[in-house]
């Protein structure tokens, strides 16, 4: 069956971790959004979105509305209103303020049991998103590099704590992603919830779109959508998602 969306992870899928997707890159997204509809969930706000991407791309109102934007981990999902000519919230399934409080407390002290609570960090530590609680161990806005090299060296630390979080907060989601974060969502609301959202508003099935993200391994945040059916492109980096919406385009050419 032929795909009519094409999904996106955005950190290290589509751009370096927090930065602006490329020149290059946005140019393919304007392409790839005049051949199919085009969907990027991941585990950044939705003002996180609109900086690394869409301010990136001098799309048109007919091709922003074929964008789908689902934010902290499909907890959120955005649609481009051509009327109003603007990002209007379709549907938001927020944490509450008792469980935001209670999964921090948790979180932070598991950290620092763990010795991975940084002394230094590069701004906040741990980020409440009103639907998705984030821990970044460098703090939020680390440098990309600092980022990386952590990762290199901390990825399976960073498991441990993820596996020790999920036991001590079962009735919640909790998936590692980007390079140095863990997400924590309402238990069922996760990108395969989105992905099941996305489906419904177009009226479409499972089989007609392509996942490509870096975190598709169990207990990654994009393992979710893999477990549910859909076709996936596993990715290291934002060059890697080039190649593959380059072919991507050329074949819907």
């Amino acid at each position: 069956m032929s795909k009519k969306v094409i999904a996106f992870d955005l950190d290290d899928t589509l751009a370096v971790t927090k930065s602006p997707i490329s020149d290059r890159m946005s140019e393919l997204l304007i392409n790839l959004l005049d051949k199919y509809e085009v969907c990027i969930i991941s585990g950044g706000k939705f003002e996180q979105f609109k900086k690394q991407v869409v301010d990136r791309i001098e799309a048109s109102p007919s091709q922003l509305r074929k964008l789908h934007l689902m934010p902290t981990c499909g907890t959120r999902y955005y649609r481009y209103d051509e009327i109003e000519e603007d990002w209007k919230i379709r549907y938001a399934e927020d944490l509450t303020a008792e469980e935001r409080k209670m999964i921090i407390e948790v979180t932070k002290k598991s950290a620092q049991e763990m010795d991975m609570w940084e002394a230094e960090p590069y701004g906040d530590i741990i980020e409440d998103r009103g639907s998705q609680i984030s821990i970044s161990f460098l703090g939020q806005l680390a440098p990309a590099e600092k980022k990386y090299a952590w990762a290199e060296k901390n990825s399976e630390r960073r498991l441990a704590l993820r596996s020790v979080l999920a036991e001590k907060l079962p009735d919640f989601e909790v998936r590692a992603g980007g390079s140095t974060t863990i997400d924590i969502t309402r238990i069922g609301i996760d990108k395969a919830y989105g992905m099941e959202k996305l489906i419904d508003a177009l009226d479409i099935s499972k089989e007609e779109i392509l996942f490509i993200g870096d975190k598709l391994e169990e207990g990654g945040n994009d393992y979710p959508v893999k477990s549910m059916g859909i076709d996936t492109i596993a990715v290291e980096r934002w060059e890697d998602t080039a190649l593959v919406v380059e072919a991507l385009v050329l074949a819907a050419s």
